[in-house]
């Protein structure tokens, strides 16, 4: 039994005891602490909107929130079930005071967490998040009488107008799309999505099949949209004679495509093929966060602009994106965050856009991954025991390299070494005893080869 507190929300499995997991009582205390904080931001608004994912625990979990938040004095606009950027795009929309999205995104059924949300319907940052998990700790909130208590509407047209804001973009060529006769075939993992991508794809005059339709929240797989998990997508790409498979998360905000032969376009690469899309229309700056592929990069200065890399979490990129003013960005996750949109990764923006780059450019997927630099990642882990010091293993690292004349050192989240033909990126995990090992190359024995080099000095300093 899992619960874990974080700046980016509280998260945990279903059922057990207090204080273990994510149940009712810690449901109240950290949507209580929440409704504390944006009191205290004083917007102006009484308004906080809730969307969910189609999980199996969301109903509950949405009961206790809504009447919580009811209970701390706040109006509640419910919108249902929603993708978490139609719920970010909602509190804009309702110009509400912040709002909570209902979703463990990828992790498996038996999760669900809270993620919590500004007055721009962005993630709150670090030290906002850490006002709140201190609120919580300390149990410090007020809940209203009887003749202050908040307001309770449901209002279910927002997965409507988040199809409409994306139809409206200007790099959204709906026109040329429709004139593709695009076929394509959509796993939907049983969420969400099997609400919101029909009716998207039909706007944009797509012929789609869709598999796990069904938002019953039992998920017919391993919910991470990566290779491993996406039998059933491929083999029937192998059957259908389609343009293209899409690949969602549960919450629908990473994005991942197959191409027409049934192979995988790669998850790192939906950023790069989007970003390069919009690059060739508007030039300027990109940011992804440091375990990213180079490909971005690489991109980038091709279309003579700047590339960045911000600290791993998507605060970090989008915070990292307004000091670059960049015109696209994300993470190699198959997170597309368009400010033209919003600042939110956004699985139907990353659609419109790829679909409009395919459509213009009259080719295949295989004949546009084939246009981007070719770069493999590979992605280990270290174990250590809780009471290894991880920080200063990662001092260590960054003095035993740092001297080198050809490797850049980047310490802003972990140890990044930059080799001028690959990569190397050792992080702590914020919840549980390891180092993440993320290392890139041209081939993928070669990244991987890196990625173990490096494990092998951190076990060699633990000797």
């Amino acid at each position: 039994m899992t619960l874990i507190k974080s700046i980016s929300g509280i998260r945990g499995t279903i059922g057990g005891k207090a204080g273990d997991t994510l149940n009712p009582l810690d449901i109240v205390k950290f949507t209580a602490a929440y409704a504390t904080f944006i009191k205290k931001q004083n917007q102006g608004s009484n308004t906080i909107v809730v969307g969910r994912d189609a999980r199996i625990s969301g109903e509950m979990v949405k009961n206790v929130v809504c009447g919580t938040l009811m209970g701390m004095g706040f109006d509640v606009v419910n919108i249902g079930l929603a993708t978490t950027p139609t719920t970010e795009l909602a509190v804009r929309m309702c110009q509400a005071a912040g709002g909570i999205i209902i979703t463990a995104s990828h992790n498996p059924r038996y999760w669900n967490a809270l993620k919590l949300l500004n007055h721009e319907g962005e993630f709150l940052t670090a030290a906002n998040g850490q006002e709140v998990l201190s609120v919580a700790e300390r149990e410090d909130f007020t809940f209203a009488d009887v003749d202050h208590l908040g307001s309770y509407r449901e209002d279910n047209t927002f997965n409507q107008r988040h199809i409409d804001s994306v139809l409206a973009l200007k790099l959204v060529d709906v026109e040329a799309i429709r004139k593709a006769h695009f076929k394509v075939v959509v796993d939907a993992i049983n969420s969400v999505g099997g609400i919101i991508l029909p009716e998207f794809l039909k706007a944009l005059g797509v012929e789609y099949t869709i598999l796990n339709g069904e938002p019953n929240g039992d998920f017919a797989h391993n919910p991470e949209p990566l290779e491993k998990n996406l039998g059933g997508i491929m083999g029937e790409m192998k059957r259908g004679k389609y343009d293209l498979g899409i690949v969602v998360d549960p919450d629908v905000d990473r994005l991942a495509f197959i191409s027409e032969d049934g192979t995988m376009f790669g998850e790192e690469y939906t950023l790069v093929a989007v970003a390069d899309y919009v690059l060739a229309h508007t030039p300027g700056n990109t940011v992804s966060n440091l375990s990213s592929t180079r490909a971005l990069r690489d991109v980038t200065e091709k279309h003579g602009g700047h590339y960045a890399a911000s600290a791993v979490g998507e605060v970090n990129v989008t915070t990292k994106m307004k000091a670059e003013h960049a015109v696209i960005g994300g993470e190699g996750n198959g997170g597309v965050i368009y400010p033209e949109s919003h600042y939110g990764r956004d699985a139907l923006v990353g659609i419109g856009l790829f679909l409009s780059s395919l459509a213009q450019k009259h080719c295949t997927a295989t004949a546009l991954r084939a246009t981007f630099p070719n770069y493999s990642i590979a992605k280990n882990r270290i174990d250590l025991t809780p009471s290894t010091d991880v920080d200063a293993i990662l001092m260590k690292v960054k003095a035993l390299y740092g001297d080198e004349a050809d490797v850049q050192v980047t310490d802003i989240d972990g140890v990044k070494l930059d080799f001028p033909d690959k990569w190397v990126h050792l992080r702590k995990s914020n919840t549980e005893p390891i180092i993440r090992v993320y290392s890139e190359a041209a081939t993928m024995e070669e990244a991987d080869a890196l990625g173990k080099k490096l494990m092998q000095v951190v076990y060699d300093m633990q000797g």
